[in-house]
């Protein structure tokens, strides 16, 4: 008999019926989100998270793409993100002022790979059983597309910035996570730092702004690499990020770095600070 790891991907179940149903466990997120607040590099704490608050539609929503023609054909092409966003000498080869061109800017100067959030993950899910079916594959693309995410949205890896893309993702895929954390991260933020900065509105905006937009994970990532980034931001309504930006102006103005609000510099690393999670 074939072992499900070698079928072929269109041969393998949409859900692998031994994935369990995950249900509401506000404690355990906040148990986890106060272990994050006091290191905001412990990346491993953000999945726990998503996992205890996980959004009841993703199944829906995940079967609708992956029955669809768009979701067939996605499948079969970009079977791995990292494979094609980590290849940064064939997207340099991309148009200046391309959205790979900034990609790669961003990851580079960060210190970032995709390959490095797919690795975090993988520890967390270390010693639990996995699961083979095309769900997986979903599940991988909500994760991988997050430095994108940075990317088109024009938010960065300071606290503010990461609490802003999760705000934003909640509108394209609504797990309560990303409102808890962008959310709660803000509140510490406000609590932390003593400014006029408008760093609630900055999350906000993001929220209502990731809610006019089409879900990244399922567009085609290769079509939009070589497009000039504001041509991208353009098809996929992404508005300027504008509080967020005031906020920054007014810390620099008091002598604050953004990026090291919280006394700890967010740059570096081996994957984003808050990355997304089923």
């Amino acid at each position: 008999m074939t072992a499900a790891t070698d079928l072929p991907f269109a041969d393998l179940p949409l859900f692998d019926d031994r994935r369990p149903v995950l249900r509401m466990r506000p404690g355990k997120a906040l148990h986890h989100f106060r272990r994050l607040l006091k290191d905001k590099e412990r990346t491993e704490e953000v999945f726990p998270i998503f996992e205890a608050l996980p959004w009841s539609g993703m199944r829906g929503a995940a079967t609708r793409f992956l029955l669809s023609p768009q979701g067939r054909y996605l499948s079969g092409r970009e079977p791995f993100l990292p494979a094609l966003l980590d290849d940064h000498a064939a997207l340099r080869r991309m148009a200046p002022g391309s959205l790979a061109h900034a990609y790669c800017d961003f990851m580079e100067s960060e210190g970032l790979t995709a390959q490095g959030l797919a690795d975090e993950f993988a520890k967390f899910a270390k010693g639990k059983p996995p699961f083979h079916d095309r769900f997986q594959w979903y599940l991988n693309r909500v994760r991988d597309v997050h430095d994108l995410l940075h990317v088109l949205t024009g938010y960065g890896r300071d606290a503010l910035g990461e609490a802003c893309v999760l705000a934003f993702t909640y509108g394209q895929q609504p797990s309560p996570a990303h409102l808890f954390i962008g959310y709660m991260a803000a509140f510490n933020i406000r609590k932390t730092v003593a400014s006029p900065a408008p760093v609630l509105r900055a999350v906000r905006e993001a929220h209502k702004s990731g809610q006019g937009c089409p879900r990244l994970c399922e567009q085609a990532i290769g079509d939009l690499l070589p497009l000039p980034i504001e041509d991208v931001r353009r098809r996929l309504k992404i508005a300027p990020p504008m509080q967020y930006r005031r906020a920054h102006a007014i810390w620099k103005g008091m002598g604050i770095d953004p990026y090291n609000l919280l006394g700890r510099d967010l740059s570096g690393g081996d994957s984003g600070a808050l990355p997304q999670a089923a």
